[in-house]
Formats: C-alpha cells, structure tokens, sequence
C-alpha cells in the first residue's frame, strides 16, 4: 500500500480470545497493583527482595501466572489462601445503647473482658457463631456484630492492601541473606548507573573499585561472581578507588566505588 495510514483497521476475530487469558490477567495486574501499594506503605524499595505475599482472591492463579507476580514484585513466594484473618489484629468495644440496657450492671466486666479477648479468635467465634458467647460473674452474655465495636489492625510485620474482592498481604519480614540480597542489587544498580554516565560501551569489560564501607565491601567480595556477570566485569578491587568514580548511600550506607575499563 501507498501508506499504512490507507489500510483496513484488521477486523476483530472472536474466536481468537481467551477470555480465560484475559480473566488471569485481569487478576494479575490487580494483586500487581495492590503489591506496589503494600510495598510503598512498607517503605520497602522495589529492589529489595521481600519473602513471602498471601493473596486471597476468588479463585488462585496458576503457577504461569504466579511467576508474573513474583517477577513484577520481586517476591519470592506468592502464595494464594482463603483466609487472611491471621495477619490482622481486632480489637471490641461493647457498644453501649445496645449492650447497656441489656447488661447494664455487666457493662463494667463486659468491657474488662473485651479488653483481655484473643481478637483473632473472638473474630472467628463470631462468624462462625454469629455471636461472642462468654460469662460475666457467671451470667451468660451474648454479643452480636451490632453490639460491639470492632477495631482493625495490622499485624507490625504484616502490610495489606485490597478491596471486597482481592486482598494482599506483604510479609515486610527481612532475613539477613534478603537484606545482603538487597545490597547486591542496589549495588549492581549503582554501577550499571555508573558506565552509562562514564560512556561506556555496552560490551566494554570493566574493573570495579570498592572503597570507604566494610560492609559493602564484604558483600562486593562475597558475591563477586553475581555482580561481575551483571556488570561485565573483569575484576574486582578493593580499598582503592579509580576511574570513573562515585560516592554513594546504599540502603544507609556510604561508600565509593569507582569504574574502569
């Protein structure tokens, strides 16, 4: 054709749709979404590899899909589960224009004893029984949702996100071998920053140059392996700087490092 701008706009084949494909997808960028969100609330950077996410959601992705996740949200482990109650903390209240007239000389020891509940475990009593059954100075009492007020909290080692229909939750746990993780990939980061600016070319062979920061320099050294492979590098020197250099704050901590070719 004379142009592009002069062809058909191709017909749509409905056949060729996979509503399935569109469906898992559809999910995906939601638990995509709501990751991101739970990582910034964390304050936990992007390159920092965390270990574990639950997602409930109505139906669990399969592991193509899953492999999606962990790659967009650097996670190790997503795990789909029907019940996310165990990350969150609830605190009750008895709510008083109901169960005041009902308990009223109970009211005093009602609240002494919603103080002191398991919250995770006075939740699920109540759903499953509709009501919180206990005994105030052995008289029965019986609270339903309506008579109590009830306080949500996450669990300190747990971010969650999401609406009525997915819910995530980010474990912000970080074990030592996650957190030098996390400095190697900063650290790669860093020097991949560091040849554009120098004007490297992209095959370019490079030495590498730590210096000001033992612990950076015990990680550079440990995983000297990974990084030379990321960042074409040749070799490695440490408690020296040269060339191209750099002074840089990784996740809090100073060093400078330098690049050659």
């Amino acid at each position: 054709p004379i142009s592009i701008h002069l062809c058909d706009f191709p017909e749509v084949e409905e056949d060729q749709i996979d509503k399935n494909l569109e469906a898992s997808m559809d999910e995906v960028l939601k638990i995509v979404v709501f990751g991101r969100a739970a990582r910034n609330t964390s304050g936990i950077k992007n390159r920092q590899p965390i270990a574990n996410m639950y997602v409930k959601a109505a139906k669990a992705l399969d592991t193509y899909f899953v492999e999606i996740i962990e790659d967009e949200l650097n996670i190790k482990s997503v795990e789909f589960t029907d019940d996310v109650s165990g990350f969150i903390s609830y605190s009750f209240k008895p709510q008083l224009r109901t169960v005041g007239p009902k308990y009223g000389k109970l009211l005093g020891g009602i609240k002494n004893y919603l103080a002191e509940v398991d919250g995770a475990a006075a939740m699920a009593s109540l759903k499953a029984d509709g009501a919180l059954n206990f005994e105030v100075n052995g008289e029965p009492v019986s609270l339903t949702e309506a008579d109590l007020l009830i306080e949500t909290a996450e669990s300190k080692d747990f971010v969650t996100e999401g609406d009525n229909a997915v819910t995530v939750v980010l474990d912000t746990r970080l074990t030592d071998e996650l957190i030098e993780e996390g400095f190697v990939r900063e650290i790669i980061s860093k020097v991949q920053s560091m040849r554009k600016e120098a004007d490297f070319e992209v095959t370019d062979r490079i030495t590498l140059y730590v210096d000001g920061n033992e612990k950076i320099a015990a990680i550079v050294e440990k995983n000297a392996d990974k990084i030379k492979s990321a960042v074409l590098c040749n070799a490695i020197e440490v408690g020296k700087v040269e060339g191209f250099s750099k002074e840089w704050n990784l996740n809090g901590e100073n060093v400078s490092m330098g690049v050659s070719r």
